[in-house]
């Protein structure tokens, strides 16, 4: 049997297997991606796996580099790698999507041990932070005088907003100033 039919008959069995599974996601004809723990945990990773034409003879590349994984640190995700890449050795020639995938699931508290649980705060991001603080409290509010505050609410309703008809044109004044037209 040859690589390509290994790989149909592997894709076949992997779609069977992972059918209704809202963790698998298959990627284009030769990619397939897991999610291992819990949705937006810090202690959870998406595992992508993506065949090159020698698969299953060569081994499938390995990607930790999905957006969903920018909490993760890069010594985690090396160590991942690391050990995934220690069971594709073992497994050369044979179907190894699904052992790569199970092995990730069953070994996940042990794949994660160095990610911490909750977000780490790096030095850049701490001195943005106080860099908005600071500008934050630079910026000061017009203060108004009782009198203009005062004129302000004189001028709203109840709600904060303009009474109805505040720009209305009076039509008897507007008469009186321009006075009446020549009548015809």
């Amino acid at each position: 049997m040859d690589n390509t039919e290994m790989q149909e008959e592997e894709k076949e069995v992997l779609l069977s297997i992972y059918e209704g599974d809202e963790n698998f996601k298959e990627i284009g004809d030769l990619g397939f991606q897991y999610k291992i723990g819990e949705s937006d945990s810090y202690k959870s990773f998406l595992l992508e796996i993506s065949w090159g034409e020698e698969y299953p003879s060569a081994a499938p590349t390995i990607n930790l580099d999905a957006f969903y994984n920018n909490h993760l640190l890069p010594e985690v995700k090396e160590a991942i790698k690391e050990k995934l890449s220690e069971q594709v050795e073992d497994l050369l020639e044979t179907a190894m999507t699904y052992t790569l995938f199970e092995f990730a699931k069953e070994n996940a508290d042990e794949l994660l041990a160095d990610q911490p649980v909750a977000p780490i705060a790096t030095s850049q991001e701490s001195t943005t932070r106080v860099e908005a603080t600071q500008a934050k409290v630079k910026e000061k509010k017009e203060q108004l005088t009782k009198a203009q505050k005062r004129k302000i609410t004189n001028r709203m309703d109840n709600k904060g907003e303009m009474p109805r008809g505040y720009d209305w044109v009076d039509v008897i004044k507007h008469l009186s100033q321009t006075g009446r037209g020549k009548d015809t």
